[in-house]
């Protein structure tokens, strides 16, 4: 027989299942079969001069993905098609591969080179290497 759990009036717990339950509306949006919207997962690193993204996107064909890049801000789209097809005396038991559309876009801190900008797909998983735009210096204007 265990003993009751006593109250512990300094516990953090019930902050953080405050804050759990607040943002689980925006997480339970939801394609059809179920995936997550926010499904693409993306990885972002930084050096001096680009950013290197890796967005996990399995099941995709390459030819379906498509990245736009405007300014700082990159947005990541695909499409999934499964075949539905069935033979003569089968019915599906469960269906956990999806169709649908997933998109994804995020804010970088610098301005993206577009033109020097370079993407490949493997195994699953989108590569990016987006260089920065060199920063134009600052001219100060002179008040006469």
């Amino acid at each position: 027989m265990s003993s009751p759990t006593r109250y512990d009036p300094f516990s953090l717990e019930p902050v953080a299942d405050l804050f759990q339950g607040f943002f689980r509306p925006m997480r339970s949006l939801t394609l059809e079969g179920g995936v997550p919207l926010s499904d693409i997962k993306v990885d972002v690193s930084e050096s001096d001069a680009a950013y290197t993204v890796k967005a996990e996107m399995p099941g995709v064909n390459k030819e379906d993905i498509d990245v736009k890049i405007d300014g700082n801000v990159v947005s990541i789209s695909a499409k999934a098609e499964r075949s539905k097809e069935l033979k003569e005396g089968e019915q599906v038991i469960r269906r956990e591969r999806y169709s649908g559309a997933m998109s994804r876009s995020f804010s970088l801190a610098s301005d993206i080179d577009e033109g020097a900008s370079s993407a490949t797909y493997q195994d699953g998983v989108l590569s990016m290497t987006l260089p920065k735009k060199k920063n134009t210096e600052q001219k100060r204007l002179q008040i006469s």
